[in-house]
């Protein structure tokens, strides 16, 4: 066995473990799996508290590899949730990778696709469940699950699960599985809410915290340029891509639409191969798209947050914001695509007057002030369009009123006193009209009732 493996002997990990660690290029243990392998395999329940990007995933898989063992009977042992169907396809490729020396069933379910393969697949025999919550409850309820011999189960990125709304699912799927089982949960932040989840899900958990809540790599650079209006931004995105050493970036945006503006523009602006992913391109073209990213066919992907989380792609130079995130943690998961596995990466921000406000907040979220760039030279600085720039205020209006709903914005409008309408000679004349037109229709109707009778 090498030296590269020794940091991960020390956990007592099997032959066939340890052989797949040394294969994958793991060198030492990362803060959080020194931490919380030790933990999970003695048996207790696990509260992680980590960055993207730290290596958590392989924190919680490879005890659940330790504990599985082998494969065993038809029926699953270990569930894995997470919020996105990229996510879930990141973990289960790094299970598989780890699992490579063992005969352990791996099977991964999300939407997107037929339930009909992965329900063949289950029949089959499977060991470890890698799943949405809507779509491990959709085969569930089909009776094509069986869970009662699950003994541990993971939920991934906890936080964004409760940001999607997945807590009714969640609650669903632990009243169908057994009380008695290991419980690890792993989140990016630990708020309120967070809180709340560890003391319904978990049983006198430890609590594990490589880092301070929402903080970032340190390998990370990051930068942000205030931008007066979208083109602008356009202008700046163009000067970046042609200036900056980019090999392989991703850019965020906060809609569809400007995703689709986005990669058109680059598109045509031959900056390299670019692709485009979001929740209204197919599952096929999703894959596709980020494995030809990842296998470095694509040098730019054009993206929303369906893939801030679930990309382990660790030569990314740059994530590029072109919107500021409007879930402050997002921020920290966006950025988190590069600089990841000790590599450096850079993190560029494009901040609108409306968006100040949001990127205020992030970085009390992040404990950190971003360092503010000037636009370069040679970048056009275009006006304002009239509706943007009235967009941008209302915005600013509605996030201020919401601190305070004292505040009286620049589109504040006054309650209107009701006033006594004053008739003019016109509109009397045109009343007298309009009484004397209805008079004569009624006269009209009233004669034609009579030659009727």
């Amino acid at each position: 066995m090498s030296n590269e493996a020794l940091g991960f002997e020390a956990f007592k990990l099997n032959r066939q473990l340890l052989e797949a660690i040394g294969e994958a290029g793991y060198a030492h243990p990362t803060a959080i799996q020194e931490k919380a392998i030790p933990l999970a395999l003695a048996g207790h329940d696990v509260l992680g508290i980590a960055q993207t990007g730290t290596g958590k995933t392989a924190a919680y898989v490879l005890p659940i590899l330790m504990k599985v063992k082998y494969a065993q009977g038809l029926h699953a042992r270990a569930l894995i949730l997470a919020p996105t169907r990229e996510l879930v396809m990141q973990i289960e490729e790094v299970t598989k990778q780890l699992a490579t020396y063992t005969d352990l069933r791996v099977v991964s379910l999300y939407g997107g696709l037929g339930p009909k393969t992965q329900i063949e697949t289950i029949q089959a025999g499977v060991d470890i469940i890698i799943s949405t919550p809507g779509r491990f409850l959709d085969i569930y309820r089909k009776n094509m699950l069986y869970t009662k011999a699950l003994k541990t189960m993971v939920l991934d990125e906890a936080d964004k699960m409760m940001d999607m709304g997945f807590m009714p699912q969640i609650r669903s799927i632990l009243e169908v599985i057994p009380v008695k089982r290991q419980n690890l949960l792993f989140s990016a932040t630990f708020g309120t809410r967070i809180e709340k989840l560890a003391h319904e899900f978990l049983e006198f958990p430890e609590r594990v915290e490589v880092t301070p809540q929402a903080t970032t790599a340190e390998t990370i650079d990051q930068v942000m340029y205030f931008v007066p209006n979208i083109k602008t931004k356009i202008n700046l995105l163009a000067k970046l891509l042609e200036e900056e050493a980019v090999n392989r970036a991703i850019i965020f945006t906060r809609s569809r639409k400007n995703a689709e503006e986005v990669f058109h523009f680059l598109e045509n602006r031959h900056f390299g191969e670019v692709r485009v992913i979001h929740a209204n391109k197919g599952q096929n073209t999703r894959i596709n798209s980020m494995e030809d990213f990842k296998g470095g066919e694509v040098r730019i992907l054009v993206a929303t947050d369906v893939a801030s989380r679930g990309l382990d792609i660790t030569m990314v130079s740059h994530v590029i914001n072109f919107d500021i995130p409007l879930i402050y943690e997002d921020y920290v998961h966006r950025i988190g695509r590069t600089g990841r596995a000790e590599h450096e990466g850079k993190a560029i921000s494009f901040v609108n007057p409306a968006e100040a406000y949001h990127f205020e907040k992030i970085e009390e979220i992040i404990r950190m002030k971003v360092v503010e760039k000037p636009i370069p030279k040679g970048v056009d600085v275009t006006n304002t369009p009239f509706e943007e720039k009235q967009a941008y205020e209302r915005e600013l209006d509605r996030l201020k009123q919401r601190d305070n709903p004292d505040y009286k914005g620049a589109f504040h409008e006054k309650k209107a006193q009701p006033k006594k309408k004053n008739i003019g000679k016109g509109e009397k004349a045109r009343s007298k009209k309009s009484g004397n037109k209805k008079n004569r229709n009624q006269m009209k109707t009233k004669n034609q009732k009579n030659k009727g009778k």
